[in-house]
């Protein structure tokens, strides 16, 4: 039977769309994917405010080929796929952070057109035409009559095109224009076969990227080439079918690194031509990850808004090693092809990853990746740790081989410490410590502020290390982002104590004493008086009118409000500085009550934050900084406060389905997706793991029952009966039937025992907390 919520989406299709119906039909059918996860994921999600790499439909789990419509192709903000714009300019391969490329378009070339079609060439299309889901996407392109489906491998693009009767099958090749965050350029293509093209383009570099990178691309069809042209003026191209069939099918291997190596990438993922089977491969693909969490009971718009947010934290990050494991290597000063170690049958032993920063997931991605998806998550860290092998430094965001110093600090840090302390990371420890190292030390990553390519003093980590705090403002001139010294010294603070964590695990005491010792600088920066971290000058002067609402000044992507709560290794210290544990929540519960009146989230987008209308927020869900924030409560002896706001956070900023709203803010490559997940299964880390034996802390599921089949095919069933239904708060935890024993008031269980599977159930309640 064809899963039911599609059956619903396409009962008021028109017949232009049957088509493509009936193949998702067909490919779901051969799938056996019935009712199953992959169905309940709603991919238009807040594509009202899409970036670049945000939208996914015709991709699979971390492919480096992302292919999907683009309705706008200008700067990576507000671009790629916006759902209320009605004309689509192409469909590009690649949408990743900081990479853009191989925009084709298929069309028709008639006398009326023939002089213009490389300028104007775009279509437009209805929302009521088109299908989406995980690996595939339909639209029918009105201007053409051209039906056009999508889906693809790993690494390969695969089209349909289905033209009008009496037409050349044509395909329109951009390799040279702006297209997101960078301009395509010097774009080759050539006819190397009957049935055959290939070629090459460049990518622009960036302000943020500062070296442009190449992509190969082999191009096949499933009819004969009748011939090929270049345009002089845009350097763009078309090919000319024969006619030989309505239907022409056309697949795209792409590499960074060469031709031989793009055409390997079909022969060894799609060496046939079944467009449904592929359909139904990538299907199956989403459909394993999805369902490694089941959800049970809330309604059927909560259990899809789950499954795509799991859904989003499974993307964005994407791969750029080929099949047999060659991969660009720009961190020198001349490119090289790099070679991952292959297994005994010749397999890669992982794969290398192009990554927007690894800044804020110590509260998401690197939980849900720990527990549920833990190869993800040794394979983004040997990822990592071959980029320190080839360049010097672990990256904090890399893009195509190449450092991009995105963000602030060492955010890597926590990232491989947690894959290392949940034991998915066990071999040449010491090694991985001493890459880790180097990025604590000046001229490592905590040395330079965001994008600070040719310098390595941004960062302010000299006063760091000799005051015990980065000033702001920093003295010194440098061309970089996010030069707020309050907000480096939390960071860092943070990121030395989890290498601490590490450096004790060797039994390297002195290590162990100096950083230990390093996280604690967070307190140099709170200013006792005002009772909040506040920015302070070289000279240890407190920034003067200081606005505890004002984004910026000191702070990175937030106000003093939000960053005071910016001490996850430390929250009884700070409650301490504060009062106690009973002030502290009285100050963060005031702030929940204040966030409220403005849905937790500063507008709609990450490009509000900044407006003075949205901005003077004291918890912002809609970006990294405050995240972590409802559960600080059960570090102040409030469970209950932590069962509340979360629950309240989640109705406001992480339910619905809807093209103008979702995340209200930055969704960077699957953050707020996965914290949206782990807010809905009620298990959180407050350090992000990081210390032994990590421990997972309470929330309020929104669930009956959740099931989490684990990577070594243990079950870890999680239970909360009547979540749904009103019943908020945690009266009592079991484990395994028994009453959870904790060495707190705050309950937690450790990751050694929940591995091993069990029953987690939570005798839920109705009553109100005391407020």
């Amino acid at each position: 039977m064809f899963p039911l919520i599609w059956a619903l989406m396409f009962v008021a299709l028109p017949l232009k769309a049957q088509l493509s119906k009936e193949t998702l039909e067909n490919a779901a059918e051969r799938c056996i994917v019935t009712n199953d996860p992959v169905s309940l994921v709603y991919p238009f999600l807040d594509t009202e405010h899409s970036r670049w790499f945000y939208f996914s439909s015709a991709s699979r789990p971390f492919g480096m080929v992302n292919l999907s419509p683009d309705t706008a192709t200008d700067g990576a903000w507000n671009s790629g796929y916006r759902y209320q714009i009605d004309t689509i300019q192409g469909f590009s391969h690649v949408h990743a952070w900081q990479l853009s490329a191989l925009s084709v378009m298929p069309v028709q070339v008639s006398k009326n057109n023939e002089t213009n079609i490389f300028t104007d060439y775009y279509s437009q299309f209805s929302h009521e035409k088109e299908i989406a889901s995980p690996g595939f996407h339909s639209v029918y392109l009105e201007r053409y009559g051209v039906h056009t489906d999508l889906t693809s491998t790993k690494r390969v693009g695969f089209h349909r095109y289905r033209f009008p009767n009496g037409t050349v099958p044509t395909v329109l090749f951009n390799l040279n224009k702006q297209l997101g965050p960078c301009k395509n350029m010097a774009g080759r293509l050539q006819q190397s076969g009957d049935k055959s093209l290939s070629g090459e383009l460049t990518m622009s570099a960036t302000s943020r990227r500062p070296k442009p990178i190449k992509v190969y691309f082999q191009i096949d069809f499933n009819v004969e080439i009748d011939s090929l042209h270049r345009d002089k003026t845009t350097g763009n191209y078309l090919a000319f079918t024969k006619k030989e069939s309505q239907e022409t099918l056309m697949k795209v291997g792409i590499s960074y690194t060469s031709l031989d190596n793009a055409r390997t990438n079909i022969s060894k993922e799609l060496p046939g031509w079944d467009f449904e089977a592929a359909v139904c491969q990538s299907l199956q693909d989403w459909n394993k990850m999805l369902s490694r969490i089941k959800v049970f009971g809330n309604s059927k718009t909560h259990q899809r808004r789950f499954y795509t947010d799991l859904w989003h934290a499974l993307q964005g990050r994407r791969i750029i090693s080929d099949a047999n494991g060659a991969y660009p290597d720009y961190t020198g000063t001349a490119f090289r092809i790099g070679q991952i170690p292959l297994d005994k049958f010749g397999t890669p032993t992982f794969n290398h990853y192009n990554s927007d920063a690894f800044w804020g997931a110590q509260w998401t991605i690197q939980t849900l990746w720990g527990l549920v998806y833990p190869s993800i998550m040794k394979n983004f860290s040997l990822s990592l740790l071959q980029y320190q092998k080839d360049g010097g430094l672990v990256p904090r965001g890399p893009s195509g081989g190449n450092y991009t110093n995105v963000m602030t600090g060492a955010s890597s840090t926590p990232f491989i410490v947690g894959a290392v302390q949940r034991e998915i990371l066990k071999e040449n420890l010491d090694q991985v410590y001493t890459a880790l190292k180097k990025n604590h030390v000046m001229n490592g990553m905590m040395s330079k502020a965001g994008y600070e390519h040719n310098t390595a003093i941004g960062g302010g980590l000299e006063y760091y290390l000799e005051k015990g705090y980065v000033p702001y403002p920093l003295p010194e001139k440098v061309k970089a982002h996010h030069k707020n010294g309050a907000s480096m010294t939390l960071e860092y603070s943070y990121q030395d104590w989890a290498l601490a964590q590490f450096a004790k695990k060797l039994n390297l005491q002195k290590d162990y004493r100096i950083y230990k010792k390093r996280s604690e600088n967070w307190k140099n920066v709170f200013d006792a008086s005002v009772g909040w971290i506040r920015p302070k000058n070289r000279d240890g002067v407190w920034k003067k009118e200081y606005d505890l609402y004002q984004i910026g000044h000191g702070f990175t992507e937030a106000n003093g409000a939000q960053n005071t709560w910016f001490v996850p290794h430390d929250l009884p210290e700070l409650a301490k500085l504060m009062g106690g544990n009973e002030k502290a929540s009285e100050k963060l519960n005031e702030q929940f009550k204040t966030a409220e009146k403005s849905g937790f989230t500063a507008g709609d987008s990450h490009g509000q934050e900044k407006n003075p209308k949205y901005s003077r927020i004291p918890v912002n869900y809609g970006n990294e900084p405050s995240m972590q924030t409802a559960f600080i409560f059960n570090h102040l002896g409030r469970p209950d406060l932590t069962q509340y706001w979360s629950r309240k956070v989640i109705d406001s900023v992480f339910s619905g389905l809807s093209p103008e709203t979702g995340y209200s803010g930055d969704e960077d490559q699957g953050i707020l997706g996965s914290l949206a997940v782990l807010m809905k299964i009620g298990l959180f880390q407050m350090n992000g793991g990081v210390e032994s034996n990590p421990k997972y802390e309470f929330g309020s599921p929104i669930f009956d029952k959740i099931v989490i089949t684990l990577e070594n095919n243990k079950k870890l069933i999680i239970k909360a009966l009547g979540s749904a239904s009103g019943k908020k708060y945690i009266e009592t935890v079991k484990w395994n039937g028994k009453p959870l024993q904790s060495d707190s008031e705050q309950k937690h269980i450790q990751h050694k025992e929940i591995i091993q599977g069990g029953t987690l159930e939570f005798i839920m309640k109705s009553s109100n907390p005391v407020k």
